[in-house]
């Protein structure tokens, strides 16, 4: 599966200042990366009402991800209070 980073999802990133925050983003990545398939990847679940956008849960923060046509691309990374509101 290919990989792909949305400006917004760098610009989300930016915002983070907790350095334990950003590792565990990191590790998701990596972990997406080996994954074989949609159903290895940890904390990944399906957003109700759409067919190819999904999360991925850190701590009180979530990632949004569209998965379509063999392409993981990462969207957000926002509060979990926000994640909604901005994406998809």
């Amino acid at each position: 599966m290919e990989i792909l980073f949305e400006k917004s999802f760098g610009r989300d990133l930016k915002k983070i200042k907790d350095k334990r925050l950003l590792k565990q983003v990191q590790e998701a990545i990596d972990q997406v990366k080996s994954a074989a398939s949609i159903n290895e990847m940890p904390n990944l679940k399906k957003l109700q009402g759409f067919e190819t956008y999904y999360r991925i849960k850190i701590a009180n923060h979530r990632i949004g991800v569209e998965i379509s046509e063999g392409q993981i691309i990462f969207v957000r990374f926002l509060n979990r209070k926000d994640i909604y509101r901005y994406f998809p």
